[in-house]
Formats: structure tokens, C-alpha cells, sequence
């Protein structure tokens, strides 16, 4: 419990001690001879009747940090957990509900909200504070929200630790590094402009970085445009110091995608809006390549929460949660079939993807390439689909695929994590183990199985290959991220859970934050970059 840090009354637990949750469960219990026991209790001696003691009840529940889902079953098992607790904030809640909104409480992005917000929010996500409490767990476990992350951006990256310091460094001709020059760093280098504000989330885009404060304000530098115009470049102001963007200063963000025509952010309470991509409403609304507005995203998601956005070259992909479960929704350019639909039409409106519901598979986490995409689900299936050259799908051949299909080769491997580039993916297992499939230009997929370790590196794989190179520096991996950008060499980041950052591929701009020497241009084998993000 945190009952000092939020805004809205907690539940009161009547000074229960404050005790180790595990000396509550382990506690050894006397033996009784009964051996159906009741929720209710009755008055045999040594019965433990709930209903008399619903603070303890509560304080476990909130305790343990039961899922969502839990909580529902308890409900469902026996009428003490559905029943109206008669407990502030809102004496008409059960002891589960109570317990989902403390959980709800504790979250970063909801402390912050109004009482008016929070119930809008509520309503959003169908009325439960269960409901509420599984939609910001997903945003957190899809988006590292509040955690450490790294960023493989177009020739330039970016760093953020667990406190909300960021590092930078790489190409830097339009200032998207945020140090006040074009100047290139090989080394990470803190951007000090932005002490005092705790970052929590970044994007990287060609010559552009896009930076989010726990406050939900987005800091912007480089190109001063949110995306290229189809015919020539656009943005010929360059911003070298973080700048706050004031027309979504009334939005609370929590995260932003760049993509190559557009720029996506995606508010507190689930909702999506775009910036730029001509005037021919490719994304549900006129606009010109330069507007510096947002604008909602309109169609079948106007009403539905989102958790997470991911942006490719050309199109969007959202993963939305609603009460019957999570489901991805796509828009923007079809060709190659990459938004999923069985075709390889445009969509200017976002448009369920049916083929989980057919796969039974309930997404959690999204990743848009330049030009393909793939899913992990809750029981750790991967799915991919779009454009299939290099082998980028994972399928053993370079054909497309115009519906989400499940890569066979990870049956047996329980994946937590995916992420896409332009024509490459890598897949992260629950024990940390990392698999690659796709381009291997750059040696961005880190295979190195040569006795000089110069072996395959350049190597297109057709079909998910354990990335040895990585399983060697011992260290569980908990991220990967790397280039999505057609127009630049490709290098990749791996995250480890102790806040180790290793990188491999293309370095010649200095992207990966450790010095080449001679006439080096990249790196086959992961080398520690010198920066903690713990």
C-alpha cells in the first residue's frame, strides 16, 4: 500500500501491523478436525470467519498482487468476494474491486489522475476496476513503462536508465542527440538539459527523438516535422535541445512511435492520435505533411483502450484491451499484406485483425518493422506476417504473408518479448535466451559461428537461430531493440535484466556507444556498452 502518494483515499486496514507478506502466509495454522471450511465461518471454535475480517482479507489481496484474473475468479468462487465491502473510498465495492483499485493505485500513470479521470477511465475500460487494473499491467509489461530501456534508432540511439536519465549518442546532423550541436558522439553522453524531469519512455526516427516525462509531457529535437513528405523531405528547422511539444501539452502521453510518413502517441486513458502523412486521409484524417497538431485517431478504436502502438514505415499497429480480451488493430499502407487482414489493401481507418481470434491467441505484445510484424502471445506463441524477404518472418522461406502465422521452428520456446527492423526479428524467451531470423547485413542478428567468430555473420537466416553470441555473456536478456529504418545500416541493443547494455551491428555514426578503431564500420560479437542503467 501507498497511501501517502496518491491523490484519492485508500482503504483504511484498521492498524493491521505492517508485516512481510510471506510472514502472513507461512504462519503455521492450527489443525481442526472439520474438513470443509466457509468463507462465512459459523460458531465452531477455531473457524476463521472472513466476513468478520475483511481488512486482512483485503490487505493480502493487495499484498500479493494478484492478476486481474484472479480476482475475478475469487469473485466467481463465493459471494464474500463480490459483495459490497462497506469500505472507503466507495463503500458499495467488493473486496476484490478494492483491491484491484489499490493495486490501480500504485501505478505511476494513475496516482496522478482526478477522481473524474480515473472514473472516465474506468467507464473506458468497462466498468471494473479489474478491468482497469489488467489494462495498465499491460501497457507496463508490453512498454517497460518506468524500467530501463535502449533504443536502436536510425544511426543514432538512446539510452534511459530506471531513475529517468538519458544518454545519447550517434549520427547527429540534425541535433536529434539533444546536446545543442550536430556533432557526432560515439560515447553516451547525458543530455543535462533534461535533469529535474524523469523520462520514462523514448522513440527514435530517422534524424528525430521523442522523449516522455512521467508527467505525460513529450520533449522533441532534430527535424522540427513529425514526418517525411512522400515526395521530397520535410523539416528544415533543426531543434538540438530538448523542446516541450506544446500542442500535446493538454494530452497526457505515455508513449510515442515514429514511423517514416507519420508520428503516433498514445494517451493515459488508451487513446491514439497521429501527426502528419499528406492530405489524402491515409490515416482517417486531411492534414499536411507539416501539421504540428495531433489528431484522434477515428474509427473502431475511438472507444476502446489501447495499451500499446507500434509504428512501421507506412503503417500502425495498436493493441487494444477490452473486456473480452486483448486484439490487434492495423491502419495505413496494406502492401505486402503487413496489416494482416488477408489482403493487400490500404486501411484509412484502424481495422481488427481477425486471425487471433481463429489462431486462439490473445496478443500481448506488438512490434512494427519497416515492413512486417509480429505478435507474442500470452502463452508465448510468436506470429509474424507482412513482406517475408530475407526470411524475416521466421517461416524457413522469403514468401509474404497476408495474415498473421505462427513461427513453428519457436513452438517449444515460451517468448516474452519481440521485436522487428526492417527485415529482421529477435525473439526473447522467458529465460532469457534470444533467437534472430531475417537480414543479416551489418551483422545486425548476431550470429558469429565461425572459428574466428567472422563466420555467417552477413548471413541472411530463413529460420529462427538461437543468438549464441549473446547465451555467452551470461547475463539474462530482458530487451532487444534494433534499426527499423530502411535507409540506414542496421544495429541491435540487448538489455539485460541487471541493466547491462551489449551491442552489435553497424557503428560507423558511433550508434553503438563504443569506440571502432581502424577502419572498422560495425561489430560481429556484443561488446558492453559503458553505461548502467540500473
Amino acid at each position: 500500500m501507498d497511501a501517502t502518494r496518491s491523490g484519492t483515499p485508500t482503504v483504511q486496514y484498521h492498524n493491521i501491523p505492517d508485516q512481510p507478506i510471506a510472514a502472513i502466509v507461512t504462519s503455521p495454522l492450527p489443525t481442526f478436525q472439520r474438513q470443509q471450511r466457509h468463507c462465512f465461518g459459523d460458531s465452531s471454535p477455531g473457524e476463521f470467519p472472513l466476513a468478520a475480517n475483511p481488512s486482512i482479507v483485503l490487505h493480502v489481496l493487495t499484498a500479493c498482487n494478484l492478476e486481474p484474473q484472479d480476482l475475478a475468479k475469487l469473485e466467481a468462487t463465493c459471494s464474500f468476494f463480490r459483495q459490497p465491502a462497506h469500505f472507503a473510498p466507495d463503500f458499495e465495492l467488493s473486496i476484490s474491486e478494492l483491491a484491484a483499485l489499490d493495486m490501480c493505485q500504485k501505478r505511476a500513470i494513475f496516482r496522478p489522475m482526478t477522481l473524474e479521470e480515473r472514473e472516465v477511465l474506468k467507464q473506458r475500460c468497462g466498468g471494473s476496476w479489474k478491468l482497469v487494473l489488467r489494462f495498465l499491467l499491460a501497457g507496463e509489461a508490453c512498454c517497460r513503462r518506468e524500467k530501463s530501456q535502449a533504443i536502436a534508432g536510425p544511426g543514432h540511439s538512446i539510452a534511459v536508465t530506471v531513475k529517468g536519465a538519458v544518454y545519447s549518442f550517434g549520427s547527429n546532423s540534425s541535433g536529434q542527440l539533444g546536446h545543442g550541436t550536430t556533432d557526432e558522439e560515439w560515447r553516451p553522453r547525458q543530455i543535462r538539459s533534461l535533469q529535474g524531469i524523469r523520462i520514462i519512455q523514448a522513440a527514435a526516427g530517422a534524424g528525430r527523438t521523442m522523449l516522455i516525462s512521467d508527467a505525460g509531457q513529450v520533449y522533441a529535437f532534430g527535424k522540427d516535422s513529425f514526418g517525411e513528405a512522400e515526395y521530397g523531405v520535410q523539416g528544415t528547422k533543426l531543434v538540438t535541445t530538448p523542446q516541450l511539444v506544446e500542442s500535446l501539452r493538454n494530452i497526457f502521453v505515455v508513449q510515442a512511435a515514429i514511423g517514416n510518413f507519420f508520428t503516433a502517441v498514445l494517451s493515459r486513458e488508451g487513446r491514439v492520435y497521429t501527426f502528419s502523412w499528406g492530405n489524402d486521409a491515409k490515416l482517417g484524417h486531411q492534414t499536411e505533411a507539416n501539421d504540428l497538431e495531433p489528431h484522434p485517431l477515428l474509427g473502431a478504436l475511438e472507444n476502446i483502450p489501447v495499451v500499446q502502438i507500434a509504428a512501421g514505415y507506412c503503417y500502425l499497429l495498436a493493441l487494444a484491451c477490452q473486456p473480452n480480451g486483448m486484439s490487434v488493430y492495423s491502419v495505413g499502407c496494406g502492401l505486402g499484406g503487413k496489416l494482416g487482414h488477408g489482403t493487400r489493401t490500404d486501411e484509412k481507418h484502424p481495422r481488427l485483425i481477425e486471425q487471433f481470434r481463429i489462431l486462439n491467441l490473445q496478443p500481448m505484445v506488438v512490434a512494427a518493422g519497416a515492413w512486417h510484424a509480429a505478435v507474442v502471445g500470452r502463452d508465448g506463441r510468436v506470429c509474424t506476417w507482412g513482406w517475408g524477404r530475407y526470411g524475416c518472418l521466421g517461416h524457413g522461406n522469403e514468401e509474404c504473408e497476408s495474415v498473421p502465422k505462427v513461427v513453428e521452428a519457436l513452438i517449444n520456446v515460451k517468448a516474452v518479448h519481440v521485436a522487428t527492423g526492417d527485415y529482421t526479428t529477435f525473439v526473447v524467451s522467458d529465460d532469457g535466451d534470444v533467437y534472430s531470423f531475417g537480414c543479416g547485413e551489418s551483422s545486425s542478428l548476431g550470429h558469429n559461428n565461425g572459428p574466428d567468430g567472422q563466420g555467417n555473420r552477413h548471413a541472411n537466416i530463413l529460420s529462427p537461430e538461437l543468438v549464441t553470441s549473446l547465451k555467452q555473456i551470461k547475463e539474462r536478456v530482458v530487451q532487444i531493440s534494433l534499426t527499423n529504418s530502411i535507409y540506414w545500416n542496421a544495429h541491435t541493443f540487448a538489455l539485460t535484466e541487471t541493466g547491462k547494455l551489449y551491442a552489435f551491428g553497424a557503428g560507423d555514426k558511433g550508434q553503438l556507444g563504443v569506440e571502432l578503431v581502424a577502419n572498422q564500420t560495425e561489430r560481429g560479437n556484443p561488446e558492453r556498452v559503458d553505461i548502467d542503467l540500473s
